[in-house]
């Protein structure tokens, strides 16, 4: 049961480092809704998945947005943003080790040398020193999309608690690169950034505020668009996470 809980919570962090910013999802908007392959998604889950959305446009709307907004006017853009590359060079060995295994060895080199330059020139990661003078940006990878570069289908739709859209595939994957975020709290590994289950959750929920802070309009834009909110969302992840792996 709290192994199930971690595993809950620790997502939280992976996959809001792994699915779009409502910016980048707005982008993809027209080629997504080109593709057809929405039409076939298996959603038995559909009434639930309803409900979530909901119950996740609330949290959202009335608590992660304000509090999003009181943390940006309190910290320096230029700061938050510092902090997001840091945690963004922590989640590191997901990257790497997806990249590895979907022999996308080139990818794999470009992240080992982002992560060297970032944590020492960049100190810690704070400045993304590989991508703005050497023009090396972040290859992002996950298990879920390894799974799926080997053929796994997505299976059915699932919306989380909090998190949002995601798939059966999508939530195997998690269990993989559970091991390998630095950030997450398994007893007795030396890899451990953090000491205790609390101290997990806190800096999971820290990054999800900074995170929030520098994309804190944008949700409402993405959402505008939508003539039903729940569609909306779930086409837009099941076909980003199509094209991803197709790349």
């Amino acid at each position: 049961m709290r192994l199930l809980f971690l595993t809950c919570f620790f997502s939280l962090s992976l996959l809001w480092a792994a699915n779009p910013t409502p910016q980048q999802a707005s982008e993809d908007v027209e080629t997504e809704f080109a593709d057809k392959t929405s039409e076939a998604l298996f959603d038995p889950l559909e009434g639930y998945n309803r409900f979530m959305t909901d119950v996740n446009d609330h949290f959202y709307e009335y608590l992660l947005r304000a509090t999003a907004r009181g943390y940006a006017y309190l910290i320096p853009e230029g700061a938050r943003k510092g902090l997001s590359n840091a945690f963004e060079n922590l989640f590191f060995p997901i990257r790497f080790v997806n990249n590895l295994l979907q022999f996308k060895w080139l990818n794999a080199f470009e992240e080992s040398e982002r992560f060297v330059l970032n944590s020492t020139m960049g100190i810690l990661g704070f400045r993304d020193v590989a991508a703005e003078e050497l023009h090396i940006y972040a290859h992002d990878e996950d298990f879920g999309q390894t799974l799926g570069a080997y053929g796994v289908g997505s299976g059915f739709h699932i919306v989380l608690p909090i998190i949002g859209p995601s798939n059966a595939r999508d939530l195997v994957g998690l269990a993989g690169d559970y091991w390998l975020n630095p950030l997450t709290y398994i007893e007795a590994r030396d890899a451990n950034m953090v000491d205790n289950t609390a101290e997990s959750l806190g800096v999971t929920a820290f990054y999800m505020i900074n995170r929030t802070s520098l994309h804190v309009n944008e949700y409402d834009s993405l959402k505008k668009d939508a003539i039903e909110l729940y569609p909306f969302l779930r086409d837009i992840y099941e076909s980003r996470r199509n094209k991803l792996i197709s790349e």
